[in-house]
Formats: C-alpha cells, structure tokens, sequence
C-alpha cells in the first residue's frame, strides 16, 4: 500500500469524524433529523478527505523535493547564512519597535522580522559568488577550495552527442581539457538505449559511442569518470544535463544544436566541438594562395569544388575544367556560415 493511498485512508476517516460531529451540531440548531444531518455531513467529509489529502500531503512535499533538488547546494548555504542574519537583525530592531504604540507595536515586530528574513535571503543568494570568494580568501588562504571543489572547478559534463561524435578521444589526448569529463550515469544509459535500437544505423552509433567511452576510460591520460549524479523528478535527458550543470556550476560539451541554446538560455555555460573546430581552421584572406584538389562539380556552371585537410570547402571558380587534379588557386572571398567557413577563388593564370 503507498503512503498516498494510506494518507488518503486516514484523510476520509479524519473528516468523516469531523463531518459527523458538524452534522449533529448543525441538526440540532436547525431542529431537523440529528441522525440524517450526521450522515450526510459525514460522507461528505469522506469523499473529500479521499480527494483532498494528497494534495495537502504528499503533493507539497513532491513539489518541495522536486524544487530543492534544482537548487544547488551553494545556493542553500548562502540562502541558510541569509535567513541567519535576516533573523538576528529582526531580533534586534524588535526591541524598539515593540516599545511603539499599539497597533504598531504588535504589528511592526512581525512585518520586521519577514522583511529583514527575506531581504536577508534573497540579498545573500544574489551575492553567493562574492561570498564564495570571500571565504575562500578567509578559509583556505593557500588557493584551496575545499577537499572537492578544486576537482569540481575544472570538470565537464559530457553529453551523449559528443561521447558519439568521437573527437572528444583526440581533444582530451592534447592536453586542452584539464580537468576530469564526468559522464553521468543517465547518459550512459541512453548510450546503451541507442546501442540496442531496432534501428540499424542508430544502433551502430550507440555502439561507436560505447566504444569510444571505453576506450577513453582504457587511456591513462585521459581524466574521464562515470558519476551516479542524478536528477530526480526530471525523465528528459537534456534537462536533466541541465540542472545538473547548474547544480554542479559546471560546463556542458556538447554537438547538440538544440541542447546549446536551451543551456545557454539558462545561464550554462556550453563547450561546443563543433565551434571549437571552426575556431581551429586556419584563416586564409583573400590574394592568398593555396593548392586545392577540384574534385567535383558545383552548384554554379563551371564551377569545380574542393576540400582542404580540415574539411574546408573551396568552390573554384571556372574550375569544371581541373576535376580530379591539384591546381594553385587565389582566394577571392572568405564566407563564415552557419555549417562552417567556406572559401571562394579562382585558378591562377599561368
């Protein structure tokens, strides 16, 4: 039996009781049938404390949970010191104020108090970066944050897009993510899901990615850790990446376009590879010379396409003619969209 059900139970009893004690009080003052009163009132206090109990019980205290579980615990801390000092202020301009005339000195002490708590509150978690900082200045003068913060301050969150993507194998083998990729257990979860997929191709990058986070884990070099870290009450897997991100104040790598904006809407810092290797390509302005190999058709009449080492396209222009060879070009014009950088030239004259 669930604690709802029983809660239920004891709701329907609890004012059934209380629906026959009204129903013989109000019988008797209207001088009518005690016992016909008495039950009337008494199923009505059952059907509602079988409808209403849950949601004066167990639904609070679902949402409570539900809202307390988003909030990160820095944020719980610095909102304790906040009620802390909102409420020792309070105590001390009680005092004065209940040596005013009444009604306000029986009034101003209590609209004091929650005033002072909750500018205490929010005041103290709008600043909790500042005093974070501060106590770490007072508390750890060394540099130190604390016995897990240093690990925690240069983590990432891997999301399963980039685990598939696979060039996080060779970006963490350089040296540029210093701190340790956290693979939650969730993510790991719809890898296998993905993994085992009716879907041909789907399942085949389920595997690749079991692959590659296996191989990472194989790789000494590599900082990379399965966290049981969960999210409860959240089912979507994107979200629950989310707030655990803004829990742990952490970034999230990632190559999922939608995820990148939902997070950043929300204040989460986003590594995204896909920027990373735009950002790496090398900058070629226009009068520059390079080789490129032509090695089809464009959308253009004439025009042929080609590709440098990182994926680069190069539309040639009159370049049909120079299909499935090498020829020295001149940049003409540099295009950065949205799939990537583009370049456009034209083949050297001579």
């Amino acid at each position: 039996m669930s604690i709802e059900f029983f809660l239920r139970l004891v709701g329907m009893v609890v004012l059934a009781v209380g629906g026959i004690y009204l129903g013989v009080y109000l019988g008797r003052l209207a001088k009518g049938v005690v016992e016909l009163w008495a039950s009337i009132f008494a199923l009505v206090g059952a059907l509602t404390g079988l409808i209403v109990t849950p949601f004066l019980t167990t639904r609070p205290v679902r949402a409570f949970r539900t809202v307390m579980s988003q909030v990160s615990a820095q944020t719980m801390v610095a909102g304790l010191l906040g009620l802390i000092v909102g409420l020792v202020i309070a105590a001390l301009v009680a005092f004065p104020l209940s040596l005013l005339p009444p009604p306000f000195g029986q009034l101003l002490p209590f609209i004091g108090a929650v005033v002072f708590v909750y500018l205490g509150i929010a005041v103290f978690v709008m600043r909790q970066n500042d005093i974070r900082h501060l106590f770490r200045g007072r508390l750890w003068p060394s540099g130190e944050d604390g016995p897990q913060a240093p690990d925690m301050g240069r983590s990432v969150l891997l999301d399963t897009s980039v685990i598939i993507d696979g060039r996080i194998s060779d970006i963490a083998r350089t040296g540029f993510i210093s701190g340790t990729m956290l693979v939650p257990s969730f993510v790991l979860i719809e890898l296998q899901h993905i993994a085992d997929s009716s879907d041909g191709l789907r399942r085949q990058r389920g595997r690749r990615g079991l692959d590659i986070l296996n191989r990472l884990q194989k790789d000494p070099t590599v900082p990379i850790r399965i966290t049981d870290l969960d999210v409860e009450g959240v089912r979507e897997v994107d979200d629950k990446l989310v707030i655990l991100a803004k829990q742990l104040r952490l970034p999230i790598m990632t190559n999922d376009y939608n995820l990148n904006r939902v997070a950043e809407l929300q204040g989460v810092l986003v590594l995204n590879i896909n920027e990373l290797a735009n950002a790496v390509k090398a900058v070629y302005l226009p009068g520059e010379s390079l080789d490129v190999q032509v090695i089809q058709e464009g959308k253009e009449i004439g025009q042929g396409v080609g590709y440098l080492d990182d994926g680069t396209m190069v539309v040639v222009e009159e370049g049909k003619n120079y299909i499935d060879r090498t020829v020295p070009v001149t940049v003409t014009k540099v295009l950065q969209t949205a799939a990537g950088r583009m370049i456009f030239a034209r083949p050297e004259v001579g």
